[in-house]
């Protein structure tokens, strides 16, 4: 199995900033795409950002010019820096992976547990 553990979540205003990481564990061969998802109270769980083994991001619409992801294939973690947020942006945030493990050689999709973000106005 591979486990996805997330933290840096929190209290912060609105206009603030927050860093969330994501590290990868288990017997992984290789993680093509990380990302970030955020599920609301009320709403459904949606994507923030992706990015892909080689660097390549994308971003919702929403967060687009203020959160910023990264990646460390060396390490198996990914980061969300969040910057300007907004109460809008109050929401569990989800890591997830994407990728291949090991012992025997199969596909695998994992999730973190959550953390939490709350930005007050």
């Amino acid at each position: 199995q591979v486990q996805l553990v997330e933290s840096g979540g929190g209290l912060v205003q609105a206009g603030g900033s927050l860093r969330l990481s994501c590290v990868a564990s288990g017997r992984i061969l290789s993680i093509n795409v990380m990302g970030w998802y955020r599920q609301a109270p009320g709403k459904q769980r949606e994507l923030v950002a992706t990015i892909t083994s080689i660097g390549m991001a994308n971003y919702a619409e929403s967060v687009k010019g203020r959160f910023t992801i990264s990646r460390d294939n060396a390490k198996n973690t990914v980061g969300l820096q969040m910057n300007s947020l907004k109460p809008e942006d109050t929401a569990v945030y989800y890591c997830n992976a994407d990728g291949y493990r090991v012992a025997p050689v199969v596909a695998f999709n994992s999730w973190g547990q959550g953390t939490q973000v709350t930005v007050s106005s």
